[in-house]
Parts: C-alpha cells; structure tokens; sequence
C-alpha cells in the first residue's frame, strides 16, 4: 500500500513493497485510469484491474492485455454506507456493526513510553493503523508514512505476525514504525521489532501485561501509542 500525489507513483510503490506478491494479483483504483497508468500496470502480469473508469487511450492500451479483466465501477463514494458487516455461520447469519474506527486526534491518544513519537512517526502510524485494520488477524504492518514496508497477516501468534512482517519486507525496515490491530500479549512481539529497526509503535493496549509491553518499548528507546481501539479481524 502507498500514498502519492501521481497515481502511477502510487502503484509503483506499492508494488515495489512486494512484488513476488503483486504478479499475478488484482489492482484496484479510486480514479480514473489514464495513459501513464496503463502502460505500467500492462508492464506486468495482472489479472483484474478495477477503477472508476479508463480514458480512451487507456482502454486501447489495456485491451492490449488478452488475460486482462477490466471492471469499471462508476463513481466513487455515492448511496449511503453500510454500518452492518454479515458473516455466513452454520444455521444461519452472523450480523455485527461495521468496524468504522478510525485514528483519533493526538491529543485523545495514550502515549505511555518515555519518548513521544516524533510527527513523522505519528504520521507513520495513522497511516499503518488505517492498513492495519483491513489486514487478517493476527495483524502486523510495518510500515513509513506513505508506504507499507512490510506485512505480516493471519498468523497463530503475534511475534510470528512480527517475524512475517519483517521477511516480507521488500525496503529497509529502520526507522519505520509498527501496527497491530489487537494488544501485543507478551514482550517479545516489541523485542523482535525492535531488533527489526522499528522506532515507534501503535496498537491498542489492554493486555494484563502492558506494563511489561511499555516497558519493552522503553529499554528499546521506542515510542508508542495506544489506540483503546482494536482492529481484529477475522
């Protein structure tokens, strides 16, 4: 995942945090694709690309691509937003709010450690807490302000999360910051990041042992943020 003002320098970004993972894979827009986008995106194998809409010569370009699917799905953003998130269980329907959280503003956050983040550093972690929440628990992204340095998803344990994260990790990790959607249990979640090159942590606290967790982050000399929100997702 990543940010820009060019969208085409968006997707190369993105597809730079993992691109062994990208082949092959689906890309989906929120604006139109022109040109520019086109040509890089028919550069490698895609097999659906879906967006708001093509220009004319995106399309002739695009079309190039016979294994290409296209799905143009209008403008963004219209009719009302689903509160409601239903799940298919055996005997019938699970019906449960949406997770609509989002990052609040700084001053409504716990920072427990002895450091406080820097701005790049909350920058950092607004931006991996907003990826974190739609990623499968157990959940970890590592993670700069404007690019996903690495992912870790759907592991038994949160340090495996952890370790996943870090061997995913397509850039160099020092200096980037940590997310996890649910509170880290024990230390060794902090220890491993920590010797990954992490500086700044967000998560949401409330493990019996976050005095052991703060004081993790402060041997490592990190900064960390506690959310009171989680974002666990299964």
């Amino acid at each position: 995942v990543a940010l820009c003002e060019r969208p085409v320098e968006a997707y190369v970004r993105a597809r730079e945090t993992d691109p062994v993972s990208a082949f092959d894979g689906v890309i989906a827009c929120s604006y139109e694709v022109g040109l520019e986008m086109a040509k890089e995106i028919t550069s490698t194998f895609v097999e659906v690309l879906i967006a708001p809409g093509f220009t004319p010569e995106a399309l002739t370009e695009l079309q190039r691509k016979k294994d290409l699917r296209l799905l143009a799905v209008g403008p963004l953003g219209q009719g009302e937003r689903d509160t409601q998130d239903v799940r298919k269980i055996v005997g019938g329907l699970l019906v449960q709010d949406r997770d609509l959280g989002t990052l609040r503003e700084m001053g409504d956050l716990k920072i427990p450690t002895q450091r406080q983040p820097t701005t790049d550093e909350y920058e950092a972690c607004d931006f991996a807490w907003k990826v974190c929440k739609h990623v499968k628990s157990n959940a970890i992204v590592f993670a700069s302000k404007q690019q996903t340095i690495g992912i870790g998803a759907g592991q038994m344990s949160r340090v495996d999360s952890v370790k996943l994260a870090q061997m995913k990790a397509n850039l160099p990790i020092k200096g980037a910051v940590m997310a996890s959607d649910a509170f880290f249990p024990f230390r060794d979640g902090i220890d491993a990041a920590a010797a990954a090159g992490i500086t700044a942590v967000i998560q949401p606290g409330g493990s019996i042992r976050d005095k052991e967790i703060i004081d993790a982050v402060d041997e490592h000399q990190m900064a960390m943020i506690l959310t009171g929100m989680r974002h666990f997702r299964h």
